[in-house]
This record gives C-alpha cells, structure tokens and sequence, in this order.
C-alpha cells in the first residue's frame, strides 16, 4: 500500500551531509531529486522481493559451480521459472552471458536483504553481512522457495525508509564514479561496483507514484544511467 513520501529535499540534505562525512565528492547543483513533494511511496509486494532475491542467489550459485539440472529443477520446484529473466535463464541453463557481471549480484542480493530485515544495515563502508549466506536459501540441502520464506519469515522495511536509503544510494553512485576518476580515497573495502547493484536493487525494489514516475519495470528495465 502506497504512503506519503517523505519530503525529498531534507532527505536529498542528508545524504549529502553522509557523502560529506565519508569525504566523499558530492552531486552537483540541480542533481535530480529521486522523487518529487507530493509522491506516494512502497516497496514492491513481499513474495515479488523474496523472489527476486532467491533467483539471484540462484544465479549467483550456477557462478560457483551448481550444475544447470539441478538449477532448473529448483526453479521448477519452486514455481519461479517464469520470474526469471531470460539473460538469467541463458546463464542458468547453458552459461551464455557475462558471469562477472552476475557474481556482482551478491551486493544487489545484500540490499534485497536488507528490504526484507533479513540485514540490520547497509552501510557503504562495509562488505555484506557475514551471516547472509546462512539466511539465504540452502540450494545444497534442496531448501524450497516455499519452505525459505517459512523460516526467514520477513520483516519488510518501512517504505519511508527504503526511499531514505534509496536518495542516499542514489547519490553515492555517482559520488564513488566521481572519486574513482579522480583517483581518490575509498572510505570501505568495497567499490563503485558493488555500490551501483546495491542501488540497482533499491531502485527496482522501491516504487514511486507520482505524475513524473512511470510504472514499475521489470529488474532488467532498471535505468542506473543517471
């Protein structure tokens, strides 16, 4: 269910002074605001983000050696086959598409995580939560979607929030580009990369209404271009 959104300039102020704090560069004048005064905010449907979130780790399992049969058959097992994308699915049963791009998946994976309370933060500076492999789901011991859902039982973050933390990603993305060019200082151990998925999964996670917004895509529809 849509709420009010916050209002986005003392949200866009704190993400600003955040990326001041890390000595990080900061957006320019006239950076766009990710929302607008008067939009309506909420996360995507809770089954649709767990979804996302076992495919990916899926995925990111096939990287790591999961043979394809066993893949597909806990797709099938599962009932996801049909939320998988096809680049997903080209991977996933024949290893046609660019692995590096899907091991980089694990932060995207963090960030969805961190949607469901399945992560106490998110903090740029710091790699993923150690204990996250643990509350994913054990594809080894054939853990079904069904029975995952049933023992992590989410706690979904406050929409509010998420857009909080949306702002303060969306900044950081163009602010850790901006330090790598310059050749400066990272304030963590991780870098653009793994701060762009992190985003990557807010920006698909977190919906907007409003007049200025469209209607939510599909994971490969994610714009991370501005």
């Amino acid at each position: 269910m849509s709420v009010s959104a916050p209002d986005p300039r003392p949200i866009r102020a704190a993400s600003v002074d955040e990326l001041r704090r890390l000595r990080l560069p900061t957006p320019p004048t006239g950076f766009p605001l990710v929302w607008e005064p008067g939009d309506e905010v909420e996360l995507r449907p809770t089954g649709d983000i767990e979804a996302r979130t076992a495919i990916l780790h899926l995925v990111l399992a096939r990287c790591f050696g999961m043979p394809p049969q066993a893949a597909m058959s806990w797709l099938l097992t599962s009932h996801l086959v049909e939320l998988v994308t096809p680049p997903e699915w080209q991977f996933v049963v024949a290893e046609r598409g660019d692995r590096r791009s899907f091991v980089l998946h694990h932060d995207a994976i963090f960030a969805l995580a961190w949607l469901l309370g399945m992560s106490k933060h998110l903090d740029p500076t710091a790699p993923t939560d150690e204990r996250l492999m643990d509350a994913l789901p054990h594809l080894p011991e054939g853990e079904t979607f069904r029975a995952w859902r049933s023992r992590i039982l989410a706690a979904p973050r406050d929409a509010a929030e998420a857009a909080a933390m949306l702002d303060f990603y969306y900044c950081l993305d163009w602010s850790y580009l901006e330090a790598e060019r310059r050749g400066m200082n990272l304030p963590g151990v991780i870098d653009a990369n793994a701060i762009g998925q992190r985003r990557w999964a807010l920006e698909w996670a977190v919906v907007f209404r409003g007049p200025y917004h469209e209607p939510p895509g599909g994971w490969e529809e994610v714009d991370l271009s501005t």
